[in-house]
């Protein structure tokens, strides 16, 4: 009897063992997978128990769930339709006319901000030049000032039209005819600048009896090519017109 009981307790200190190893075991094991484990905290779970209630009589409201709102939305009946009308054509008739005024100001503005752009009456005055070719003699070459440049009016003679016009265009170093530098053969209308460095040629000189450089040494012929010299093109030809026979209109 005595091993009997004895055999009994063993068995239970078995049982205990195994069952308080198999707690520390699943303690470790939930211990191991906790999201605390893994840096992000513990997951708080909040339950909420929801609500279906709905009011015991719905019968007296427009809509189940009136918004804060309805006491400032005026109701559709025949006796306000009126207004309602009135009300419309009032807010069509404010948002037309606050639009038109915006547009017209922003047309305005870009129509300012294009005119601060353009030239001035005091620049477009100088950026054109009258000169009268009636006190100018055949043979003689004078210098008018334009745009802060020298602009050179040679009055041509017969003879020095012939030397211009029987010039080889092809030996030229710009290769130019006379006829596409003048618009009438008498007259040649060239800035007095040298292509070279900017220089102020002198008038009635050089190898060919047309303009001379000095500083550089550029040649230049009756028609205002580049003969001799280190520069690299013709005189520029400004844009001009003849008012009249006597009249030119440089600019």
């Amino acid at each position: 009897q005595r091993r009997v009981h004895g055999d009994d307790r063993l068995e239970k200190t078995k049982m205990q063992h195994l069952t308080q190893g198999a707690r520390l075991l699943a303690s470790r094991a939930r211990h191991a997978f906790q999201p605390s484990s893994f840096g992000c905290g513990p997951v708080q779970v909040q339950k909420r128990a929801a609500s279906t209630a709905l009011p015991a009589d719905v019968s007296g409201l427009d809509k189940p769930y009136d918004s804060e709102f309805d006491k400032y939305r005026v109701r559709a009946t025949p006796e306000n339709e009126g207004a309602r009308e009135e009300s419309r054509a009032n807010v069509y008739l404010t948002l037309g006319g606050s639009r038109m005024i915006f547009a017209s100001a922003g047309r305005l503005a870009v129509m300012k901000f294009i005119a601060s752009m353009s030239a001035s009456a005091d620049v477009l005055a100088l950026s054109t030049l009258e000169v009268d070719l009636g006190s100018i003699p055949e043979g003689r070459n004078v210098t008018v000032k334009w745009r802060g440049k020298p602009v050179f009016i040679r009055h041509r003679t017969a003879e020095e039209i012939h030397d211009a016009a029987t010039v080889a265009v092809s030996e030229l170093r710009d290769p130019q005819a006379d006829e596409q530098r003048v618009q009438k053969k008498e007259w040649l209308v060239v800035l007095g600048v040298c292509t070279h460095l900017g220089c102020v040629p002198i008038p009635n000189a050089g190898d060919f009896q047309g303009y001379f450089c000095p500083c550089h040494g550029s040649h230049y012929d009756i028609s205002g090519r580049i003969r001799k010299g280190p520069a690299p093109l013709n005189l520029e030809v400004p844009e001009y017109k003849f008012l009249t026979e006597d009249k030119l209109l440089i600019g």
